[in-house]
């Protein structure tokens, strides 16, 4: 084997994946990284940084363009491929591994993908625009002097009379921890969103037709352990968030007795610490109040942290089987609805902070309203 070879292979070895879940997917996209551990591979955060596109589940029309344009940012050697379900997810990830070694396949992708980058411009809001980023796309309606068609920021004054550059901008429906589907659109005023818009991408698409209830205690724990590793990685703690992945997957395995033990030390641990506690105190507090008028679950109130004890003790109670229902589940609607109030006045970074912890569901939805 040559040098070249083998600095090939043992960049294999070390590949990182960008996922995009299709709702209703969720075991996928759980098996993808489960044996992405296995593997050495690692979520990627950007299209920038990913050298594989995993699909999980056949996307509708409008999620199939927004693949398509994340497709193009990915830099080469680069592969995509579409998983449909857990069995598929071994002969997906080989065939990647495949595809990234494969030389003349690389070599006639770079000839044919386009040279500059596919910029759309929108006065209407981004209604047509489905260009993702990693923390969303601008888009301003045709401007002067702008760079390469790049739209530049648009002036408005604030309440106080000031001058500030005024974005529009569109959170999601692919960034990591972030709920499949799901669309945010707000105006930034400075760096504080004035104004929302929540919806689903394909919403006339129905996911899972399983209903919560229906489904057992070991998966709504790890669709909770889940949600937890979504605010912990957002929260800057990689160690935690692991704990919860893995809590997850022992879960998904029917290993209860390791997930509780788990659980536990990572409550104990979060408990603990007082960065965490200092990180996320503040951020998308809710009021018993603004629950009952948004028909939102009274375990919800509080702010992020005391969220994050609250789901981790509900958790604990599924996998343990002392409790069969989920008092922190959100119905899909409502929590559209709840969005723009709850991101209203935070800056991007803290609203995906605040979107975490709502541990809104959507992989299981029957039909919601488009963004």
């Amino acid at each position: 084997m040559g040098v070249r070879q083998a600095v090939a292979r043992l960049a294999v070895s070390r590949v990182h994946v960008l996922t995009v879940e299709v709702p209703g997917h969720w075991t996928t996209r759980c098996a993808l990284q489960r044996q992405m551990v296995d593997r050495g591979w690692r979520d990627a955060l950007s299209a920038a940084d990913a050298d594989v596109l995993a699909v999980c589940g056949s996307p509708g029309p409008e999620l199939a363009g927004l693949v398509d344009r994340i497709w193009d940012q990915l830099p080469g050697p680069r592969v995509r491929v579409e998983v449909i379900g857990p069995p598929s997810v071994s002969s997906g990830l080989d065939r990647a591994a495949v595809g990234l070694l494969d030389d003349d396949r690389q070599r006639a992708d770079a000839r044919s993908r386009p040279q500059r980058p596919d910029i759309v411009n929108d006065e209407n809001h981004g209604e047509d625009d489905h260009a993702d980023m990693d923390q969303g796309d601008m888009d301003h309606g045709p401007m002067d002097m702008a760079p390469e068609g790049i739209p530049l920021a648009r002036g408005s004054e604030d309440r106080d009379g000031l001058k500030m550059d005024s974005l529009h901008l569109r959170l999601g429906p692919v960034l990591p921890y972030w709920p499949p589907a799901l669309v945010i659109r707000c105006s930034i005023n400075g760096d504080v969103i004035t104004d929302a818009r929540a919806g689903l991408v394909d919403a006339e698409r129905h996911g899972n037709p399983s209903e919560p209830a229906s489904l057992g205690g070991s998966v709504l724990a790890a669709r909770e352990c889940d949600h937890i590793h979504n605010l912990l990685a957002l929260a800057g703690w990689p160690r935690g968030a692991g704990i919860a992945r893995r809590s997850r997957d022992l879960l998904l395995s029917d290993d209860h007795a390791n997930a509780v033990r788990l659980l536990h030390g990572l409550q104990h641990s979060v408990r603990r610490s007082m960065l965490l506690r200092w990180s996320l105190r503040g951020v998308g507090t809710l009021t018993r109040e603004e629950l009952d008028a948004r028909a939102l679950p009274a375990a919800l109130e509080g702010d992020a942290y005391t969220g994050l004890l609250q789901r981790l003790d509900v958790a604990g109670d599924l996998a343990s089987h002392a409790s069969t229902a989920n008092p922190l589940r959100v119905d899909t609607q409502a929590g559209l609805d709840a969005l723009p109030h709850l991101v209203g006045g935070l800056d991007i970074a803290t609203a995906r902070l605040a979107v975490a912890a709502l541990g809104m569901e959507t992989s299981l939805y029957a039909k919601a309203r488009t963004p």
